[in-house]
Protein backbone atom coordinates (compact mmCIF):
# COMPACT_ATOMS: atom_id res chain seq x y z
CA UNK A 1 0.00 0.00 0.00
CA UNK A 2 1.25 3.48 -0.86
CA UNK A 3 3.08 5.21 2.02
CA UNK A 4 1.15 8.46 1.51
CA UNK A 5 -2.18 6.66 1.73
CA UNK A 6 -1.10 4.79 4.84
CA UNK A 7 -0.09 7.90 6.77
CA UNK A 8 -2.73 8.49 9.41
CA UNK A 9 -2.78 12.24 8.80
CA UNK A 10 -3.45 11.64 5.12
CA UNK A 11 -6.32 9.33 6.02
CA UNK A 12 -7.77 11.91 8.42
CA UNK A 13 -7.39 14.63 5.76
CA UNK A 14 -9.31 12.50 3.28
CA UNK A 15 -12.20 12.21 5.74
CA UNK A 16 -12.08 15.94 6.53
CA UNK A 17 -12.24 17.03 2.91
CA UNK A 18 -15.05 14.61 2.14
CA UNK A 19 -17.03 15.66 5.20
CA UNK A 20 -16.44 19.35 4.47
CA UNK A 21 -18.07 18.84 1.06
CA UNK A 22 -21.11 17.38 2.87
CA UNK A 23 -21.30 20.12 5.52
CA UNK A 24 -20.55 23.26 3.52
CA UNK A 25 -23.96 23.51 1.78
CA UNK A 26 -26.08 22.87 4.90
CA UNK A 27 -28.78 25.28 5.96
CA UNK A 28 -29.64 26.15 9.56
CA UNK A 29 -32.25 23.39 9.88
CA UNK A 30 -29.79 20.77 8.66
CA UNK A 31 -27.08 21.95 11.06
CA UNK A 32 -29.59 21.48 13.89
CA UNK A 33 -30.73 18.03 12.75
CA UNK A 34 -30.42 15.37 15.50
CA UNK A 35 -27.78 12.68 15.02
CA UNK A 36 -29.34 9.36 16.10
CA UNK A 37 -25.96 7.62 16.37
CA UNK A 38 -24.85 10.28 18.90
CA UNK A 39 -27.88 10.73 21.19
CA UNK A 40 -28.41 14.33 22.24
CA UNK A 41 -26.11 15.74 19.57
CA UNK A 42 -26.97 17.79 16.51
CA UNK A 43 -24.95 17.79 13.30
CA UNK A 44 -23.20 20.95 14.51
CA UNK A 45 -22.29 19.20 17.79
CA UNK A 46 -20.48 16.42 15.95
CA UNK A 47 -18.43 19.06 14.16
CA UNK A 48 -17.80 20.77 17.52
CA UNK A 49 -16.40 17.50 18.84
CA UNK A 50 -14.16 17.00 15.79
CA UNK A 51 -12.83 20.54 16.14
CA UNK A 52 -12.49 20.09 19.90
CA UNK A 53 -10.29 17.03 19.37
CA UNK A 54 -7.98 19.05 17.14
CA UNK A 55 -7.88 21.99 19.55
CA UNK A 56 -7.23 19.80 22.59
CA UNK A 57 -4.57 17.72 20.86
CA UNK A 58 -2.66 20.77 19.62
CA UNK A 59 -2.91 22.40 23.07
CA UNK A 60 -1.58 19.27 24.77
CA UNK A 61 -4.80 18.62 26.68
CA UNK A 62 -5.21 15.14 25.16
CA UNK A 63 -2.73 12.69 23.66
CA UNK A 64 -5.21 9.99 22.66
CA UNK A 65 -8.96 9.45 22.56
CA UNK A 66 -10.77 11.95 24.81
CA UNK A 67 -12.63 10.78 27.88
CA UNK A 68 -16.41 11.05 28.06
CA UNK A 69 -16.05 14.17 30.21
CA UNK A 70 -13.63 15.74 27.73
CA UNK A 71 -15.97 14.93 24.85
CA UNK A 72 -18.91 16.53 26.65
CA UNK A 73 -16.81 19.63 27.29
CA UNK A 74 -15.82 19.84 23.63
CA UNK A 75 -19.45 19.76 22.54
CA UNK A 76 -20.47 22.30 25.19
CA UNK A 77 -17.55 24.56 24.20
CA UNK A 78 -18.92 24.99 20.69
CA UNK A 79 -22.64 24.39 21.22
CA UNK A 80 -23.61 28.01 20.52
CA UNK A 81 -20.99 28.78 17.87
CA UNK A 82 -21.80 29.51 14.24
CA UNK A 83 -21.37 26.13 12.49
CA UNK A 84 -20.02 27.75 9.34
CA UNK A 85 -17.28 29.36 11.45
CA UNK A 86 -16.66 26.00 13.16
CA UNK A 87 -16.17 24.34 9.78
CA UNK A 88 -13.71 27.04 8.78
CA UNK A 89 -11.79 26.66 12.05
CA UNK A 90 -11.60 22.89 11.63
CA UNK A 91 -10.15 23.25 8.17
CA UNK A 92 -7.69 25.91 9.32
CA UNK A 93 -6.41 23.99 12.35
CA UNK A 94 -6.63 20.40 11.17
CA UNK A 95 -3.60 20.46 8.81
CA UNK A 96 -1.26 20.94 11.78
CA UNK A 97 -3.05 18.09 13.57
CA UNK A 98 -2.71 15.92 10.48
CA UNK A 99 1.03 16.58 10.42
CA UNK A 100 1.18 15.32 14.00
CA UNK A 101 -0.76 12.20 13.05
CA UNK A 102 1.67 11.54 10.20
CA UNK A 103 4.59 11.78 12.64
CA UNK A 104 2.93 9.89 15.51
CA UNK A 105 0.41 7.47 13.98
CA UNK A 106 -2.70 7.50 16.19
CA UNK A 107 -5.17 5.42 14.21
CA UNK A 108 -8.13 6.04 16.59
CA UNK A 109 -8.18 9.69 15.44
CA UNK A 110 -8.87 8.57 11.88
CA UNK A 111 -11.38 5.91 12.97
CA UNK A 112 -13.24 8.44 15.13
CA UNK A 113 -13.41 10.91 12.25
CA UNK A 114 -14.71 8.42 9.70
CA UNK A 115 -17.23 7.08 12.19
CA UNK A 116 -18.57 10.60 12.70
CA UNK A 117 -18.57 11.20 8.95
CA UNK A 118 -21.17 8.47 8.65
CA UNK A 119 -23.02 9.58 11.79
CA UNK A 120 -23.56 12.91 10.02
CA UNK A 121 -24.38 11.32 6.67
CA UNK A 122 -26.97 9.10 8.35
CA UNK A 123 -28.57 12.09 10.07
CA UNK A 124 -28.82 13.83 6.70
CA UNK A 125 -30.14 10.77 4.85
CA UNK A 126 -26.94 10.55 2.79
CA UNK A 127 -25.82 6.99 2.02
CA UNK A 128 -22.81 7.91 -0.09
CA UNK A 129 -19.20 7.16 0.81
CA UNK A 130 -19.78 3.70 2.25
CA UNK A 131 -17.33 1.98 -0.10
CA UNK A 132 -14.43 4.41 0.05
CA UNK A 133 -10.92 3.15 0.58
CA UNK A 134 -11.00 4.87 3.98
CA UNK A 135 -13.97 2.74 5.07
CA UNK A 136 -12.17 -0.38 3.86
CA UNK A 137 -9.03 0.57 5.79
CA UNK A 138 -10.93 1.40 8.98
CA UNK A 139 -12.72 -1.95 8.81
CA UNK A 140 -9.43 -3.74 8.27
CA UNK A 141 -8.07 -2.13 11.43
CA UNK A 142 -11.21 -3.13 13.33
CA UNK A 143 -11.41 -6.70 11.99
CA UNK A 144 -10.07 -8.29 15.16
CA UNK A 145 -12.79 -10.65 16.38
CA UNK A 146 -13.09 -11.44 20.09
CA UNK A 147 -12.29 -14.97 21.29
CA UNK A 148 -14.71 -17.54 19.98
CA UNK A 149 -16.02 -15.38 17.14
CA UNK A 150 -14.89 -15.12 13.54
CA UNK A 151 -15.53 -12.55 10.82
CA UNK A 152 -15.91 -12.67 7.08
CA UNK A 153 -15.67 -9.09 5.83
CA UNK A 154 -16.22 -8.50 2.12
CA UNK A 155 -15.25 -12.12 1.56
CA UNK A 156 -12.07 -12.03 3.66
CA UNK A 157 -11.93 -14.24 6.77
CA UNK A 158 -10.59 -13.10 10.13
CA UNK A 159 -10.16 -15.13 13.31
CA UNK A 160 -9.41 -18.73 14.12
CA UNK A 161 -10.58 -21.60 11.96
CA UNK A 162 -12.47 -23.14 14.88
CA UNK A 163 -14.92 -20.65 16.41
CA UNK A 164 -18.35 -20.80 18.04
CA UNK A 165 -19.87 -18.42 15.50
CA UNK A 166 -18.82 -16.46 12.43
CA UNK A 167 -20.37 -13.21 11.18
CA UNK A 168 -20.44 -12.42 7.48
CA UNK A 169 -20.73 -8.71 6.82
CA UNK A 170 -19.37 -5.72 4.89
CA UNK A 171 -16.62 -3.26 5.75
CA UNK A 172 -19.16 -0.50 6.32
CA UNK A 173 -21.32 -2.60 8.63
CA UNK A 174 -18.28 -3.76 10.60
CA UNK A 175 -17.26 -0.13 11.13
CA UNK A 176 -20.74 0.68 12.39
CA UNK A 177 -20.95 -2.42 14.60
CA UNK A 178 -17.56 -2.03 16.26
CA UNK A 179 -18.07 1.68 16.98
CA UNK A 180 -21.44 1.06 18.64
CA UNK A 181 -23.68 2.26 15.83
CA UNK A 182 -25.78 -0.91 15.81
CA UNK A 183 -27.95 -2.40 18.54
CA UNK A 184 -27.39 -5.89 19.86
CA UNK A 185 -30.67 -6.94 18.25
CA UNK A 186 -29.51 -5.63 14.88
CA UNK A 187 -26.24 -7.54 15.13
CA UNK A 188 -27.98 -10.75 16.19
CA UNK A 189 -30.20 -10.48 13.11
CA UNK A 190 -27.20 -10.39 10.77
CA UNK A 191 -25.73 -13.33 8.86
CA UNK A 192 -24.28 -15.70 11.46
CA UNK A 193 -22.88 -19.19 11.10
CA UNK A 194 -23.42 -20.51 14.63
CA UNK A 195 -24.69 -18.72 17.72
CA UNK A 196 -22.85 -15.70 19.16
CA UNK A 197 -24.56 -16.08 22.55
CA UNK A 198 -22.27 -15.21 25.43
CA UNK A 199 -19.62 -13.65 23.18
CA UNK A 200 -21.40 -10.82 21.41
CA UNK A 201 -20.36 -8.08 23.84
CA UNK A 202 -16.73 -8.45 22.79
CA UNK A 203 -17.62 -7.39 19.27
CA UNK A 204 -18.37 -3.82 20.37
CA UNK A 205 -15.51 -1.39 21.01
CA UNK A 206 -18.21 1.11 22.04
CA UNK A 207 -21.87 0.50 22.64
CA UNK A 208 -23.89 -1.31 21.51
CA UNK A 209 -26.48 1.28 20.56
CA UNK A 210 -29.51 1.31 22.85
CA UNK A 211 -31.80 1.86 19.85
CA UNK A 212 -31.79 0.27 16.41
CA UNK A 213 -30.00 2.57 13.95
CA UNK A 214 -31.77 2.91 10.60
CA UNK A 215 -29.27 4.05 8.01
Amino acid sequence: MDDEVERVGARYRSVRLRLTAVLAPLDEAQWDRPVPACPGWRVRDVLGHLLGNVEDALAGRISGPPTEDQTREQVARHADDDPVALLQQWNEQAPEFEDVLDAVPIWPAFIDAISHEHDIRAALGDQRGRDTDDVLRAAELLAVPPPGLGLVVDGRAYGDDEVDARLTTTSFELLRIRLGRRSEAQVRAMEWDGSPDGRLAGLFVFGPSVLDQAE
